[in-house]
């Protein structure tokens, strides 16, 4: 169970605490601060206190993470497209349309709901809701990831992410013609204090690095470019190419008001690379585009 405590600086002060909170940990939403405020998870001086309550100088926040609610998720037969296997790890290409993990509204038809009919042993380190989950693809982002069959190889696998030696590059199609051969976007991602859904560059947010390389230019109004992660920030491609004025084509969260109508963003985890985790041997596979995808592309290039 996850606590932290917080003491209340003097140029915090006179905030609500339900603002500030998630400003200082941008994982967390504010209504999920609330719904903790009102449930007691979250104590101001050792009290209970509303959600409007304003902070003081020198406050002592102490936060307590209600664990998730277990839930039975079921083994679904989804046809996973599992590209490689073994006694420890998984590697999955996930399709366009599916939810890594269930949550509210999606208890079925996610990629665990597939990962336990496939495969029977996964780490048990994220708890019933996300077993074997080392990261994750946003919902409309298709391609590959890898999945952990046992904690010792989730903690190998997770501590490779934290020193940034995954290899992790997207195809992504733009708005826009970008008229370098490659670049690398250096700035920093929170959560935007406007709309808590989204992301945003922010100078409170954490570092971010995203290197990209052009692959195509298409009818001087689209870039097929190339995104490698350093850092795995989320939405962190989708934040970045809208922060230097190339949206993601078809997103419907930072893209353009007119865009493609594609579904979801032009977006594709298309090579994934990393040590294995018992063996010590460096691995990469490539998932090709999806037939989606590509069909977009190629009628882009003959319009």
């Amino acid at each position: 169970m996850r606590t932290e405590r917080i003491i209340i600086t003097e140029d915090q002060k006179k905030q609500r605490l339900d603002k500030i909170i998630p400003t200082l940990f941008p994982e967390w939403s504010r209504t999920q601060v609330q719904d903790w405020i009102k449930e007691g998870h979250i104590v101001v001086n050792d009290a209970v206190v509303k959600a409007n309550y304003k902070v003081s100088e020198d406050d002592v926040v102490i936060i307590t993470e209600p664990e998730a609610v277990p839930l039975d998720v079921v083994a679904e037969d989804l046809n996973l497209d599992i590209v490689y296997e073994d006694e420890h790890i998984a590697v999955v290409n996930k399709p366009r349309g599916m939810v890594v993990h269930p949550s509210a509204g999606h208890y079925s038809g996610t990629l665990v709901n597939g990962l336990m009919y496939a495969i029977h042993d996964l780490s048990g380190i994220n708890g019933v809701l996300r077993p074997g989950i080392v990261h994750r693809l946003d919902k409309d982002t298709s391609g590959l990831l890898v999945v952990a069959k046992h904690d010792e190889a989730h903690v190998n696998l997770v501590n490779q992410l934290v020193e940034r030696t995954v290899k992790r590059q997207y195809v992504a199609l733009v708005h826009g013609h970008i008229p370098h051969p490659k670049g690398t976007i250096e700035a920093p991602i929170g959560r935007d204090t406007r709309d808590r859904q989204k992301m945003t560059v922010i100078g409170t947010g954490k570092e971010a690095t995203t290197h990209f390389t052009v692959l195509e230019q298409i009818g001087g109004k689209y870039t097929l470019v190339q995104c490698e992660l350093v850092t795995g920030r989320t939405h962190q491609i989708r934040v970045h190419m809208q922060y230097i004025g190339y949206p993601l084509v078809g997103d419907p969260k930072y893209g353009q008001k007119k865009t493609l109508d594609f579904g979801g963003q032009v977006l594709h985890a298309q090579t994934l690379g990393l040590t294995h985790p018992m063996t010590g041997e460096y691995m990469e596979w490539t998932a090709p585009l999806p037939a989606d995808y590509e069909q977009l592309l190629t009628e882009l290039r003959e319009s």
